[in-house]
């Protein structure tokens, strides 16, 4: 069981984020607050498992509340709830950077529905609760691995071993992740050095907009031009190209059959996401025979899992983050739990793994 505290300046919030997590198995609400200085004062004496944590309310924003709670030691962890503005996603990918466990957008009645609302928050609910349970479960026992949280990765079943390689260095490194996602690619990004040789195509499971301000904090931090994929652009070596939320990404072939290109469509989700790993790794695994390096980090779920197959079945490589680095080990669990990982790596040490394979 794992009790959470519902924080948002508007009481009409406040009951629905109530109502749907209080219907999750495992789950007890253990109280709300209207504001920011009520909620760090409920949290200490709640100390909750998870709080859902509006973004933008008066007085105290969710950044200063979650500032404040890790000063004071507070382990909870933060779910932020974020309006789909610029400002409610600058914020809320500012809040995924400092640590905060995930951010969903509240429906907007035209992009985001009520219901969609709801899935994504059980789905994101119902993961940290298995997560605890297993956590519990392990307490006793130092250095076991946390078993994959998805059906791909409990399948076990690995797929055929990939053809020989290639010489040489990769000619492209696809990235797939998603909850923890911008401080991972925050201990990433802005370690690749200036002169890549290659370009970086990233899909992070999230809204529109927060991508574009995800895009923009990386570019700050960092040598490389990060942005958002526009359809048609051509794909240029040294270039982090960030799938836009709410679309698909993928690599295609130019009008001239040799230049390649980013398509950026209006597709179905794959695997409950949009964008989705799979979607562009297919795309990758077809375009770079042999020449690609994919990355699966932390995150829930299976996405990319099958993707990375088709990577490693076509010569290229996979690397994964691995489950002490990560958030959530879902994606990066699947993965090997499929057989197509060639290694699994520490969070500190993927950056140096890259530029490793594309000099």
């Amino acid at each position: 069981m794992i009790s959470i505290l519902v924080v948002d300046d508007t009481i009409l919030y406040r009951k629905l984020v109530s109502d749907i997590v209080g219907a999750v198995p495992g789950v007890r609400v253990v109280g709300t607050a209207p504001n920011g200085k009520i909620a760090l004062a409920r949290i200490a004496l709640l100390k909750p498992d998870l709080v859902t944590l509006d973004v933008e309310m008066p007085e105290m924003n969710g950044i200063e509340v979650l500032q404040e709670a890790r000063k004071a030691g507070i382990g909870s962890e933060f779910l932020m709830v974020s309006a789909l503005t610029t400002r409610g996603a600058e914020l809320s990918v500012r809040a995924m950077e400092l640590g905060a466990y995930d951010a969903i957008a509240k429906p907007d009645g035209v992009s985001i529905n009520r219901e969609g609302f709801a899935g994504e928050l059980r789905v994101k609910v119902e993961a940290l609760a298995r997560r605890g349970e297993i956590r519990k479960i392990l307490s006793g026992k130092q250095g076991a691995p946390l078993p994959p949280t998805s059906a791909a990765a409990e399948s076990g079943k690995a797929d055929a071993a990939p053809r020989p390689r290639k010489e040489g260095p990769c000619e492209i490194v696809a990235v797939g992740v998603s909850t923890g996602g911008p401080a991972a690619l925050l201990e990433v990004i802005p370690f690749l050095p200036a002169h890549l040789k290659v370009p970086v195509l990233i899909v992070q499971h999230m809204p529109a907009l927060f991508t574009a301000s995800l895009a923009r904090s990386l570019e700050s931090r960092g040598k490389l031009p990060v942005k958002e994929g526009e359809n048609g652009e051509p794909v240029k070596a040294g270039v982090v190209y960030i799938a836009p939320g709410g679309k698909q990404m993928r690599v295609d072939l130019g009008a001239d059959a040799m230049t390649k290109i980013i398509r950026v469509t209006d597709e179905p989700p794959e695997n409950h996401c949009k964008p989705s790993v799979d979607y562009l790794f297919r795309s990758v695994a077809r375009h770079y025979y042999g020449r690609a390096l994919a990355l699966v980090m932390t995150g829930m779920g299976d996405d990319g899992a099958r993707g990375a197959g088709e990577i490693r079945r076509s010569g290229g490589e996979v690397l994964v983050q691995d489950e002490a680095t990560s958030v959530v080990w879902g994606m990066p669990g699947a993965v090997v739990a499929l057989g197509n990982a060639d290694s699994v790596v520490p969070l500190d040490r993927l950056a140096s793994e890259i530029a490793a394979r594309t000099r």
